[in-house]
């Protein structure tokens, strides 16, 4: 029988360009040449300096943590080169000890994500993701139930695969292997649309979905909250998720496909016959073992990072793992990694000196009297800020670094719970599919030989969604989660 055929992925498709994004044509030129960003940095460190009654520590932290936010929003340096850079000068100024930066690489979630990537490895050297996918696609027999079925697939994917743009390329093979078989310019266009839309909907369901939940999770210790384990991020923000992702395959269908197109047959080529080969048996038994362990640690008391670390040694033992150890260390993201690092070291900086409270308490006192009293009111602005911020900052990571410490712990001192804002705040972020530079899946899938999604698309696709996720994060936060003792008051 036919077989779908077998794609790979090269590492600088991976690696898309990173950009900008400014919604004045007139600034660009500014931007380009560097006198907007060198501009705003020169002045930014006095006004700080001098107009701010800080602790000289909260005003260092203010000046870096503004000098990082400006590199990261009118510059095309790379944000971990930022990030680390922004590192070093808080430990060089004493701002923070040495010790805390050699903390925040040894921390668990570090480990974990570490673990993670290590495994998502072998699973992808292994075909068995890919093999599944395929497999159960194959059965669908019209367009709308493959889209269902492909989000299904995708959302899956969250709870074994580290980060978003790891998932998009273990899920590209699967994409062009559907793209071939349909065949037609009009769906495939849908198709590739959904994929990293669901990816990053989706994302925000699992702990590793993404580096922005580490570094949430890491605010809310610091600010004294909580921890959020494996399974509890899930029971909290899986089913915002699932809603998520499949309001975006009714969005998708409706804009891009006619009636006609949705109900279209189709008749998708089987997998070979066969079983499973000794290799892709070994790496599920290893993968199925590990999310029981991660999802039972209430039980037996393992920290998640030693029970990935344990996983990631048995899918690279060979003869039995189909990837070496030095194999799988080459694909972690390890920029990724200090990047997680580095911005969970400029947050603490921001929390211990006290510079974020400060500064949002005198932001806030220009506000008239009352305008903080109605949770509703909060919420809106804090999601609609979290939704839109992608416009500005294209790194996730780097708009949760940047909106949690000066959005959302200030306002514990008006009555509202930190660990229901930073929930808001980055369940908001994982909205970032306006345009192709706002995420590295989005750019995977539109720079493609077959011919993908133009920006109008992505921009259509984006207006239809955003109210639709606004709608979703305010019924979360107001009322679904407060059930669960997650309130914002």
């Amino acid at each position: 029988m036919d077989t779908f055929p077998n794609q790979t992925l090269t590492e600088a498709r991976i690696g898309a360009p990173r950009s900008f994004a400014l919604p004045a044509l007139t600034l660009r030129p500014l931007v380009r040449a560097g006198v907007l960003p060198l501009g705003l940095s020169a002045l930014l460190g006095p006004a700080i300096w001098f107009c701010l009654p800080l602790a000289a520590e909260a005003r260092i932290a203010l000046i870096v943590f503004g000098l990082a936010t400006i590199a990261w929003c009118l510059t095309a340096i790379d944000d971990t080169l930022i990030a680390l850079a922004a590192a070093a000068a808080l430990v060089a100024s004493r701002t923070v000890p040495a010790r805390d930066l050699h903390g925040a690489l040894g921390s668990e979630l570090i480990w974990l994500l570490i673990g993670a990537f290590i495994i998502a490895a072998a699973l992808r050297a292994s075909g068995l993701a890919e093999r599944l996918a395929l497999s159960a696609l194959s059965r669908v027999r019209d367009v709308r139930t493959l889209f269902l079925a492909v989000t299904g697939v995708i959302i899956a994917t969250a709870f074994v695969v580290p980060s978003t743009s790891g998932r998009a390329a273990l899920l590209l093979p699967v994409y062009l292997a559907l793209a071939a078989a349909i065949d037609d310019a009009r769906i495939n266009r849908a198709l590739a649309l959904l994929f990293p839309t669901v990816i990053l909907l989706s994302a925000g369901g699992s702990l590793i979905g993404a580096g922005a939940h580490l570094i949430a999770v890491e605010m809310i210790v610091q600010s004294g909250g909580a921890p959020y384990g494996y399974l509890g991020w899930m029971a909290m923000a899986l089913p915002l998720a699932v809603l998520a992702s499949f309001a975006a395959v009714a969005v998708i269908l409706r804009l891009f496909l006619e009636p006609a197109e949705r109900r279209r047959a189709l008749s998708l080529p089987a997998m070979a016959p066969g079983p499973l080969s000794r290799q892709q048996c070994y790496v599920g038994a290893v993968v199925g073992l590990v999310v029981l362990g991660w999802s039972t640690q209430g039980l037996h008391g393992v920290d998640a990072a030693v029970v990935t670390l344990l996983g990631a040694v048995a899918v690279t033992l060979k003869p039995f793992a189909p990837v070496s150890m030095k194999q799988a260390a080459k694909s972690v993201e390890w920029q990724l990694i200090l990047f997680l690092a580095a911005t969970t070291l400029m947050g603490s900086a921001l929390i211990s000196t006290g510079a974020a409270r400060s500064l949002m308490q005198f932001l806030l006192s220009a506000l008239p009297p009352g305008a903080l009293a109605s949770p509703p009111l909060v919420a809106a602005l804090v999601a609609a800020v979290a939704l839109l911020s992608h416009l500005l900052i294209t790194s996730r990571s780097a708009r949760a670094t940047i909106l949690i410490p000066l959005l959302a712990l200030p306002l514990v001192a008006h009555g509202y719970d930190a660990r229901a804002l930073i929930v808001l705040i980055v369940m908001g972020t994982g909205f970032c599919q306006t345009l192709a530079v706002s995420a590295k899946p989005v750019a995977l899938y539109a720079d493609l030989e077959r011919p993908t999604y133009a920006a109008r698309d992505l921009m259509r696709l984006s207006l239809a969604l955003l109210p639709i996720i606004f709608a979703l994060l305010l019924t979360f936060s107001l009322w679904l989660w407060p059930l669960a003792g997650l309130s914002l008051r």
